[in-house]
């Protein structure tokens, strides 16, 4: 399902970062999820691009908040799939300055564009949710972990480098 949702987005060149739940996994964190969120830029030629991917993957595209919420749902429910869709996340001033801290990575073959782990936790900080703040502790203990280990490796290569 993740598989066929990011090739269906590489092919239509959606702009969209991954965030929420399903990218903190992907970072290392034991979390999980049952839908994956993706901040995307919300576009005129974006929008179509959203459209041409729900049409893909024989989706439908709800707004079931609307007109509180920006939220794009697509939705397949005999695939198990549902990807939400925002223009706008708490805790993150706009779409570029959250891609311009994510990294592109590979998952099942398809790139994606993978939130920061920082950004994660700063948008479930400022939703302020009783399902974001409750996962809290185990993010920020996975980006100590991440850190410390980056740390731990630039130590080992400086250490290389010196006997060397």
């Amino acid at each position: 399902m993740l598989r066929d949702a990011l090739a269906a987005i590489n092919r239509r060149l959606l702009d969209a970062v991954m965030i929420g739940n399903a990218a903190a996994a992907l970072h290392g964190a034991p979390v999980t999820t049952i839908d994956v969120d993706f901040m995307f830029r919300a576009t005129l030629p974006n929008l179509r691009k959203l459209k041409a991917v729900a049409k893909e993957l024989q989706a439908v595209i709800m707004r079931p908040y609307y007109p509180v919420s920006k939220l794009y749902r697509m939705t397949n429910d005999d695939r198990g799939l549902q990807l939400d869709f925002m223009p706008v996340i708490h805790g993150i001033r706009s779409f570029e300055s959250l891609k311009s801290r994510a990294t592109e990575v590979t998952i099942q073959g398809q790139r994606v564009w993978l939130a920061s782990l920082e950004d994660i936790i700063r948008s479930k900080k400022a939703a302020s949710r009783h399902r974001d703040t409750a996962v809290l502790p185990i993010l920020e203990k996975t980006l100590y972990e991440l850190h410390a280990s980056q740390q731990n490796q630039h130590n080992a290569s400086a250490k290389e480098h010196d006997e060397t």
